[in-house]
């Protein structure tokens, strides 16, 4: 120090003396609460889905809003169908711990309980996807899907997300033009679709989507239904079959189940939770979105490239239908008291719900018809 310099008064070093021993506090201590702030949680999460599929974009849809909306502080690690589980198994991995989340649909659970497809499909009461969606968050529906967990153990938290448009009948050899063609049809579906079909006389497969084509190249089935014109095109339908019917009562209504670890979603702080429960209804809007970008131009695609015979189901094959699903829905609902609530805690939604809709829903099909001056199908 030069001679020159003024000497620090006592004060004044004792003043820089703390403030150093401050800062160098502050950097011991701060700097691994930094480091932990800025490492995300990770999320390892499979879906149902091959990687072609729509389905599988959809899920992407989902893991970019939760990604994009906390900022770095969530990874959700999305892997396609059968990285690590098969499709029908990613509930009972999450619930395991061998996945920390999944996207599936509740019909592939459901040879645990029969329940589980009321939450994804069911017996007709009138409601279409959107309807049903609301009395699951509105109608008491989640809370009897909580229930249904703890009585199986299935450690898992669910949402659900993106109410699918009717699903069609399905591809066929020959176009079905009446409900008794069905009777002894090999035909694939899945959850209670499977019992509906069963009831009206089919033999049916339940198979994920990746496993449709081959099983019908190989005679183990004869007709399918999948969900919508831009799966079925992806996965090849029109290079080996070329009659699809559309609109049908076995799976009017469905959604994707976004499932987590119970334990990983309880380590979860508030915040990142919120992200995770408004990110599922941000993807729920933005998946149909989606799907209407898409399933009417394959659906034309099919029609003017593929050359397939693309037809209205007929109103017979709806009627035996409702007729099976009162079969069905009296038997599962006297042997279990449980399936008996869930399917009363629907109808008692559905009765005001579908009265006000019906009621005041514009004729939109009349006002396509004068606007495109095109007949549809009744």
């Amino acid at each position: 120090m030069s001679k020159d310099q003024p000497t620090a008064t006592p004060l004044r070093r004792e003043f820089l003396t703390g403030a150093a021993a401050a800062a160098g506090g502050a950097a011991t201590l701060g700097f691994p609460m930094i480091a932990k702030a800025q490492a995300p949680i990770v999320i390892k999460m499979q879906g149902a889905w091959s990687a072609t599929d729509i389905f599988n974009d959809f899920a992407m849809e989902f893991v970019q809003r939760v990604n994009d909306m906390s900022g770095g502080r969530l990874k959700v690690d999305y892997l396609v169908g059968g990285a690590v589980v098969k499709p029908f198994e990613v509930t009972d991995a999450v619930s395991k711990g061998v996945l920390d989340a999944g996207h599936t649909v509740p019909v592939y659970w459901y040879g645990k309980s029969k329940v589980a497809s009321l939450f994804g499909s069911g017996p007709i009461n009138g409601m279409d996807a959107f309807q049903t969606l609301s009395w699951i968050y509105r109608g008491g529906g989640l809370d009897l899907y909580n229930e249904l967990l703890k009585k199986l153990d299935l450690n898992y938290v669910g949402f659900f997300a993106m109410p699918m448009p009717t699903q069609p009948l399905g591809w066929f050899k020959k176009p079905v033009t009446d409900a008794k063609q069905l009777k002894g049809l090999k035909y694939r579906t899945v959850g209670l679709a499977a019992d509906l079909f069963q009831e009206m006389g089919s033999k049916v497969t339940q198979l994920p989507g990746g496993e449709i084509i081959p099983a019908l190249e190989r005679g183990v089935i004869d007709a399918f239904e999948f969900n919508n014109p831009t799966s079925d095109m992806r996965f090849g339908a029109a290079d080996v079959i070329k009659n699809y019917e559309m609109g049908s009562f076995h799976q009017a209504m469905e959604f994707f189940e976004i499932v987590i670890n119970k334990k990983k979603w309880d380590s979860m702080p508030k915040d990142l939770q919120a992200i995770w429960r408004h990110g599922v209804e941000a993807t729920s809007q933005s998946n149909y979105w989606t799907a209407m970008a898409n399933y009417p131009k394959d659906l034309r695609k099919l029609i003017d490239k593929d050359k397939v015979n693309v037809i209205r189901t007929p109103k017979s094959v709806f009627q035996e239908q409702l007729k099976a699903w009162d079969v069905l829905t009296k038997r599962l609902s006297d042997a279990d008291p449980f399936f008996k609530r869930v399917v009363e805690s629907q109808r008692a939604w559905a009765k005001d719900v579908c009265y006000y809709w019906f009621l005041n829903d514009a004729e939109y099909k009349m006002g396509y018809e004068h606007v495109f001056k095109t007949k549809l199908p009744a």
